[in-house]
């Protein structure tokens, strides 16, 4: 769906911010005032999918239904994606992308996610950002302009605290419960929840759900474990765990770098106030800590408006 319908004045110079993650790929147009025009989502997607045939093509699948519906506003003049496994190296994207939008590969920026997510909350130096969504990191970008991070491993490692490992944990408790004491999860609320996410009860369903979805659907999951926290303590503990990791994050950044204010952003961050309770419960009381809703769309579109607004100043 699209929001904020322009108006032609507005759609003169354009810039085109994207933040993809695992879960889903946001977008926004602003305008040469850094008004922000127009927005809008797609699937999620990867950087990381690129590695092999059938993720380019589920990529570039992803990318032409947003280019699509963002021409189908306006042309930008400027691109500044952040993209989830985004290690700087592949140029295959810029192309990709540049050549469903009928720009030169020059004009896309592409860089990870968590850069654009930063810069939407700190500037360079300021604070540490940790961030849960699908997975979890912390960052810290210097007064030179240099990324530090803790965590971000990937889902199959680590990343303690985001929406994957949520569902995982969940899923895990379940399956344990069930081996010691078949059809107890029918008095468990999360159990229930799950499984109704899930299709039904059978270890057949989970085992296909958890090793055959991708890991932005599984960690969709933990909506279902957020959803039946007020009900069922082992949920609740799962939530309160999640926040302990990510304060675990937090915490590593400021043994190595000192103290500073803390920002805590993430779709998976606002499943439940029990996640970010639990968090600041594990920070030092001396540690300034807020929760905000991530925008990182909207401050990559106002970066690239300001480059559009470069390249109209010199037409």
């Amino acid at each position: 769906m699209i929001s904020f319908p322009v108006t032609h004045t507005d759609t003169a110079v354009l810039g085109l911010g994207i933040d993809a993650g695992g879960t889903q790929t946001r977008w926004a147009l602003a305008n040469g005032g850094g008004v922000i025009v127009a927005d809008g989502a797609v699937e999620g997607l990867s950087a990381l999918q690129m590695s092999s045939e059938a993720g380019r093509a589920a990529v570039h699948a992803t990318f032409a239904k947003l280019s699509q519906a963002v021409l189908a506003i306006g042309q930008p003049r400027a691109v500044v994606a952040g993209l989830t496994g985004f290690g700087g190296d592949d140029v295959t994207l810029a192309h990709m992308l540049a050549e469903l939008l009928a720009l030169d590969a020059s004009d896309v920026r592409l860089g990870n996610d968590i850069d654009i997510a930063y810069r939407d909350s700190f500037e360079p130096g300021q604070g540490y950002l940790v961030y849960a969504g699908t997975g979890s990191i912390a960052a810290w970008i210097d007064a030179d302009g240099v990324f530090h991070r803790a965590g971000g491993r990937g889902v199959l490692l680590d990343d303690g605290g985001g929406g994957y490992w949520i569902a995982r944990e969940a899923l895990r408790h379940i399956w344990r419960r069930e081996d010691e004491a078949p059809g107890s999860w029918q008095a468990s609320p999360m159990a229930v929840a799950v499984f109704a996410q899930l299709g039904g009860s059978d270890w057949s369903l989970s085992r296909a759900f958890m090793y055959g979805q991708d890991r932005g659907a599984i960690g969709r999951l933990a909506l279902a474990v957020a959803a039946s926290a007020d009900a069922d303590p082992l949920a609740l503990d799962i939530l309160q765990r999640a926040g302990q990791e990510l304060a675990r994050l937090a915490l590593a950044l400021t043994a190595r770098y000192g103290p500073r204010p803390v920002v805590l952003a993430g779709r998976a961050a606002q499943l439940h106030p029990a996640i970010a309770a639990a968090m600041r419960a594990a920070l030092p009381v001396s540690l300034q800590m807020e929760q905000k809703v991530a925008r990182s769309h909207e401050a990559a579109a106002k970066l690239a408006a300001r480059t559009a607004s470069l390249y109209a100043g010199k037409d």
